[in-house]
């Protein structure tokens, strides 16, 4: 923690373009050190993609609805010198998810290690020994990737070097569900412990092994979910960032990054333009690229890369409220349909939206019954849809039926009566995602973490050529997810410290 006394000689001004999690994690890290900090939100309430819809007494989080790593939270406020404790209530989850098929098989998944082996003895007991094997490659998987080099930066190809050898070893030229199908042989459990990168963005098939290490990071910390909802984390983030002296502004576009000489100057709002000394950017890597920075020549081979690259599907989301509940279904659960491969090739590759569809289904009001009217209950259901790029559709004439088939199988399927039951009904398309969000071709993650898209291959937490340039969020190492942004959070603020050591003065040499 940086001492109050060392944070009141800095002047260096900073500013956080977009409120998401890893906007207001690095905000809080640099206010914190000393740094007077301005965070700039173009939408009307603060998270980004953690925004909350309220309707008839329902409240919806509309973007990320679990808390897989508290860790990384807890300690950023006691980098802050608080206790998140003091700000929001994590509620434990159990069972972590409830995984369905259409072919009636259920399996409840937690960190209870006795009722998992428990279930897969059931439904596959010679696939129990692979599934520890699997555990185990997990674990080490997580101390190598996560614990050693999530928050430390990528910059040059030395610095990737450095770890190829352990990258290789750990086959992370491998896919996530190569590496559960050479451990685990029945098809529903290979699906249970390979769905994890759909969490941020990645196709099981083509996303790097390294990302098995959240089936460790879960079984490690557990999952929570933050009383009030996702956005009261959000606010709780908020308010320590205002009691440390920082200053959001809402509904203030940042239209662009002005720079001279190679280095950041400000930023320009639609009503005038401000100097800062550097800029973080939680704003979508092509956005700020393509849009916030398009007067930068320089900058065209990075513009050319990063067209190059592959972005995640995005997604079809329905909020809904009941009038009644459905106790058969738990806090998170994931539908998987009559498909697997052929589903996600559908999504990721062939640019198709299908007749059939795995859905994540989202119930709140199991761990926070306040979030919906008496006897009521809050709603989420998420299908995955190829973003704007391969699938081309007119989403305005195509939303309404997408989602009445959705609700038609969600009726059919698990939710008796469901349609005549809805009190209040929202939808977020991919279209929503561009023009809400400045997604780039609509993707709900942003790069898709396949091995040639993470690490030093991925957008850098400093843009090389543009001197106080940084970048925070599911774009940059180490990726989507909360953990991940919050992660490079940490990654960049230790950069600016490194490299405005002389404003800060000794409060540099106090960073971790």
């Amino acid at each position: 923690m940086v001492e109050k006394s060392l944070m009141l000689t800095n002047k260096t001004r900073a500013a956080v373009i977009g409120s998401g999690f890893g906007g207001l994690a690095v905000a809080i890290r640099l206010q914190a050190s000393g740094f007077p900090t301005v965070v700039f939100e173009q939408r009307d309430q603060f998270g980004g993609r953690a925004y909350v819809y309220r309707d008839r007494g329902f409240t919806f989080d509309a973007g990320p609805t679990l808390i897989a790593a508290p860790h990384c939270l807890r300690e950023l406020f006691t980098w802050a010198g608080k206790s998140l404790d003091d700000y929001v209530e994590l509620i434990p989850v159990q069972p972590f998810y409830r995984v369905l098929w259409d072919d009636g098989y259920r399996f409840d998944y937690s960190n209870d290690a006795a009722a998992v082996a428990e279930q897969i003895l059931a439904k596959s007991p010679g696939d129990l020994a692979g599934y520890e094997k699997f555990l185990r490659y997990s674990e080490e998987v997580f101390r190598e990737a996560y614990e050693k080099l999530a928050h430390k930066p990528f910059l040059n190809w030395s610095s990737m070097m450095a770890v190829a050898p352990q990258m290789i070893r750990l086959k992370a030229y491998r896919s996530v569900y190569s590496i559960v199908a050479k451990h685990i042989a029945d098809h529903h459990l290979r699906q249970l412990f390979s769905f994890h990168p759909l969490l941020v963005g990645g196709n099981p098939f083509t996303t790097t092994s390294i990302y098995t290490l959240i089936h460790c990071l879960e079984r490690k910390w557990g999952v929570f979910f933050p009383k009030g909802g996702t956005g009261a984390l959000v606010q709780a983030m908020v308010r320590l960032f205002k009691e440390l002296g920082g200053e959001i502004r809402l509904s203030t576009k940042v239209t662009r990054v002005s720079t001279a000489n190679g280095r950041v100057t400000g930023v320009s709002t639609p009503d005038s333009t401000e100097s800062f000394d550097l800029v973080v950017s939680n704003a979508d890597v092509m956005h700020t690229y393509n849009r916030l920075l398009a007067d930068e020549a320089g900058l065209n081979r990075m513009r050319t890369s990063l067209r190059r690259m592959t972005h995640s599907m995005s997604l079809f989301l329905i909020y809904f409220g009941t009038r009644i509940q459905y106790p058969n279904l738990l806090h998170h659960n994931v539908i998987f349909g009559p498909r697997y491969r052929g589903l996600l090739k559908d999504v990721f590759s062939r640019g198709r939206l299908a007749d059939d569809f795995s859905l994540y289904l989202h119930a709140p009001t199991r761990s926070d019954p306040a979030l919906a009217p008496a006897g009521c209950d809050a709603w989420y259901a998420l299908s995955p849809v190829p973003h704007l790029g391969k699938l081309v559709i007119d989403w305005s004439s195509e939303a309404p039926r997408y989602a009445e088939r959705i609700l038609e199988y969600l009726e059919h399927r698990y939710m008796p009566e469901l349609r005549r039951n809805i009190v209040t009904q929202r939808i977020f398309t991919p279209v929503d995602f561009q023009t809400e969000l400045n997604a780039h071709l609509g993707s709900a993650f942003s790069l898709q973490p396949t091995l040639t898209q993470s690490a030093y291959f991925r957008v850098h937490n400093r843009d090389a050529k543009i001197k106080g340039l940084y970048f925070v969020g599911a774009g940059t190492h180490p990726g989507a997810g909360i953990p991940g942004v919050v992660s490079s959070a940490k990654a960049t603020a230790g950069l600016i410290m490194e490299d405005f050591a002389s404003a800060l003065g000794p409060a540099a040499s106090a960073y971790s």
